[in-house]
C-alpha cells in the first residue's frame, strides 16, 4: 500500500472513477485549472479534459442545479462546494429537488449525485468556513451522507459515493488533508455506504466518533487506563446500527464524540437509539462529548479549547467510568453556550 495525504487519497479515487465509468464528470469552483483549493483534484484536467473537468462560476445554486439535471438525464456528476457553509446558497436544489426525485417520479428518476465539501475547524479559518454542518443534511430522506477521517477511508468511501444512485453528501476534514497513511486502492478497496469500522478492541466503553474525532478518540483511548471499542461511523445515513448495538452489548457504556455543537449534534439520535435498545444492559448513561454551542473561534487557543481534544475525551470517559454518571461539559456553569 502506498502512502498518500488525504487530499491525495480524494484524487486517486475521483481518477479511479472516471477511469471505470465515463459518465463521471466533476466540476466546481477552481476545480480544473488550479487542481482544487486543497488540491483534491490534481492531474484531474491533464487527465480527462476540460469536457468531464469543469471549473464553474461562483454560484453554488447554478452548477448544483447542473449537477441535479446532470444527474437526472444520465450522468455521474461530482461536484464540489469548497466550504460546506457555501451550500447554504442552494440547499434547496439538494433537498427539495435531489433528494425527492426518485420518490416523485415513482421510482423512474434516479440522482446519482455525489455533493464533495471541506469540513471542520482547526485551521483558524473562522466561523464562516470551519463547520461540519452534518445537521443540515442527515435529516432529510433521500440523502446519504458520509464523512472521511483520513486517507485510509477517503478513497473507499469516496468511490462508493460516485457508484451509488442515490445522492450522496461527502464530507472531508480539512484539518486531516495533509495527513499521511497506507491506502489501498483499487476495486477491492470501495468501502459500501452504511459500514461502521470497528478499530480498537475494548471492554470498558464504546466510543464512537466521525471525521477528524476518530483520531482524537484513539488518542485518548491510546493513553488511557481503561479499555474503548472506538468505531468509526463513517457513514452517518445510513448509519451502522448493527455494530454499534454489538459493541455497546459488550461495554455496557456508550460514549460519542462529536465535532459539532451540543444542541442538534447527530449523537442524541445515537444514543436515543442504543438506549432504547439497550437500555437493561448499559452500565452507565451514554454520553455525548462535543463542542459548545458557540460560533467556532477564530483565535488558536480559543478554537483548540473549542474542540474535544484527546485529553478532554480521556477526562470525560474517567469520569463516566469513575462515577456512573455523566460528567459535566467543560463550559457548564461557564456562561458559555445556551
Amino acid at each position: 500500500m502506498r502512502k498518500m495525504r488525504m487530499n491525495q487519497a480524494v484524487a486517486t479515487a475521483l481518477a479511479d472513477e472516471m477511469h471505470a465509468d465515463p459518465d463521471v464528470v466533476v466540476f466546481g469552483e477552481d476545480i480544473a485549472v488550479a487542481e482544487g483549493p486543497f488540491k483534491t483534484s490534481a492531474g484531474l484536467l491533464k487527465t480527462f479534459g476540460p469536457t468531464r473537468v469543469r471549473d464553474t462560476p461562483i454560484s453554488e445554486m447554478g452548477f448544483l442545479g447542473a449537477a441535479v439535471g446532470a444527474a437526472a438525464t444520465g450522468l455521474r456528476p461530482v461536484a464540489e462546494i469548497m466550504f460546506i457553509e457555501f451550500i447554504g446558497v442552494a440547499l434547496d436544489q439538494l433537498v427539495t429537488e435531489a433528494a425527492k426525485f426518485h420518490y416523485l417520479s415513482r421510482g423512474k428518476v434516479t440522482v446519482p449525485l455525489t455533493i464533495r465539501a471541506s469540513i471542520g475547524a482547526g485551521l483558524g479559518f473562522g466561523c464562516q468556513h470551519s463547520q461540519t454542518l452534518e445537521s443540515w443534511m442527515y435529516s432529510t430522506p433521500g440523502v446519504k451522507l458520509a464523512v472521511a477521517s483520513g486517507s485510509h477511508n477517503a478513497y473507499g468511501l469516496l468511490r462508493a459515493a460516485i457508484r451509488d444512485d442515490n445522492p450522496v453528501v461527502f464530507l472531508e476534514p480539512r484539518a486531516l488533508y495533509a495527513k499521511r497513511a497506507p491506502v489501498e486502492t483499487g476495486g477491492g478497496a470501495i468501502i459500501p455506504l452504511g459500514q461502521a469500522a470497528r478499530l480498537t478492541d475494548g471492554a470498558d466503553v464504546t466510543l464512537v466518533a466521525l471525521g477528524a474525532m476518530v483520531p482524537a478518540a484513539l488518542k485518548a483511548a491510546a493513553g488511557a487506563s481503561w479499555s474503548a471499542e472506538v468505531i468509526d461511523l463513517q457513514t452517518l445515513v445510513p448509519y451502522d446500527k448493527e455494530t454499534l448495538l454489538e459493541s455497546v452489548a459488550r461495554t455496557g457504556r456508550l460514549v460519542t464524540v462529536e465535532e459539532n455543537p451540543l444542541t442538534g449534534g447527530w449523537g442524541g439520535e445515537i444514543t436515543a437509539f442504543v438506549t432504547a435498545e439497550l437500555f437493561s444492559d448499559l452500565k452507565a448513561p451514554p454520553i455525548r462529548i462535543t463542542c459548545p454551542d458557540v460560533h467556532v473561534p477564530f483565535g488558536k487557543e480559543l478554537e483548540q479549547r473549542y474542540l474535544p481534544g484527546p485529553e478532554y475525551i480521556a477526562t470525560q470517559v474517567s469520569t463516566l467510568l469513575e462515577t456512573g454518571r455523566r460528567p459535566p461539559h467543560w463550559w457548564e456553569g461557564k456562561g458559555v453556550g445556551r
